[in-house]
């Protein structure tokens, strides 16, 4: 049968055949027909020709094995493969721009000096007396939210207060904080250091 006359019945057969009774020829047939078109349509869809043969030939050996389970019912032969494809190519584009692991320091990490040890304790001092010095109603809303990492919703609950009445009032302790720690503290918090 010449490849014109092939239609989708056809390509059903071909693929019920492999699923059935893993019939070399009839995947030949399949692989002759679709490989050339899923390599043609993975490059029209940006990826490099050497990436798209890779993923063609993914796809192909997923045809191979998973044959058995087309449905003619629920698509065509050429929907399922060219669905199986554009997995695969999302698979690999996320495979490609994972992130790679940090390289991971081995062994104790190295105590902080004397002078930092300190300076925290001291930052964490005077943080805690400008905790205790906020009005009661903010020090309250600070206390759940920060230390009892509450969200603004469960607070919300807890306390029968609006919303905005809480989030108000933690604004409005933050910038009471703020003006009560030293200027190093607020630039190295602002730095991320």
């Amino acid at each position: 049968m010449a490849e014109t006359e092939k239609d989708d019945a056809h390509w059903t057969a071909q693929m019920i055949a492999v699923g059935a009774a893993r019939d070399r020829a009839a995947f030949e047939d399949l692989f002759r027909h679709y490989a050339p078109r899923i390599k043609a349509f993975l490059i029209r869809t940006g990826l490099a020709p050497p990436v798209a043969e890779d993923c063609m030939q993914d796809v192909m050996v997923t045809l191979w094995r998973k044959a058995h389970l087309y449905d003619p019912a629920r698509a065509s032969v050429a929907t399922w493969v060219f669905t199986i494809a554009r997995n695969r190519k999302i698979d690999m584009i996320r495979k490609t721009r994972r992130p790679e692991p940090e390289d991971l320091t081995w062994g104790p990490e190295a105590e902080p000096s004397q002078a930092d040890v300190v300076a925290m304790r001291q930052e964490s001092a005077r943080l805690a007396q400008a905790v205790a010095e906020l009005p009661e109603r903010q020090r309250d809303l600070v206390q759940r939210a920060f230390f009892g990492e509450a969200t603004h919703s469960e607070i919300a609950a807890a306390t029968g207060l609006p919303m905005g009445t809480i989030k108000s009032r933690i604004r409005l302790a933050i910038t009471r904080l703020r003006e009560a720690m030293p200027e190093g503290t607020a630039d190295r918090d602002r730095d991320g250091t």
